[in-house]
């Protein structure tokens, strides 16, 4: 999934894919997804990221743009809270870090070097470290899978 991301393209350029709003109109969110998806990458801000990872939009071109700016400020913040741009980057899916070891060796990293985790961030954190080793494996499950309250939006008749 890691990959170089050409900053001057839209996710509709790099992913070839057009969405149109639903015949019934679409809800806010909707709308602003798909204008989102719209604008160069490289033109994002930190929480036009953080909504569209939340909603898993993108990941192969967000989660390394992510990271870039991860490395910098962990605590990076969009509109909701300091570091949230960071808890919807560990709060993605196993399987979407099983196809980017890379990357999550990068966020295990930056994550383990942070010296105060706020308190809003320490759950997904410690999830996150739990399930994935310092070397990048996936630890051997001891319970049921984590949920994410932020399920991922959809476009109409997808």
């Amino acid at each position: 999934m890691a990959r170089l991301v050409n900053r001057d393209s839209s996710l509709e350029e790099l992913e070839d894919d057009r969405w149109s709003a639903g015949p019934g109109g679409e809800t806010r969110l909707m709308a602003t997804v798909r204008e989102l998806r719209r604008r160069p990458i490289g033109d994002l801000t930190v929480e036009d990221m953080r909504l569209l990872i939340r909603q898993d939009v993108g990941l192969a071109h967000l989660l390394p743009r992510a990271v870039e700016v991860l490395r910098v400020d962990p605590l990076a913040e969009g509109d909701m809270y300091e570091g949230d741009l960071l808890a919807a980057v560990l709060t993605r899916s196993a399987e979407v870090w099983g196809e980017c070891p890379g990357l999550r060796r990068e966020v295990r990293v930056i994550v383990s070097e942070l010296a105060d985790v706020p308190p809003v961030l320490k759950r997904d954190v410690e999830r996150f470290l739990a399930l994935w080793t310092a070397d990048g494996g996936r630890r051997p499950r001891t319970a049921g899978p984590a949920v994410d309250e932020d399920g991922p939006a959809r476009p109409a008749g997808r």
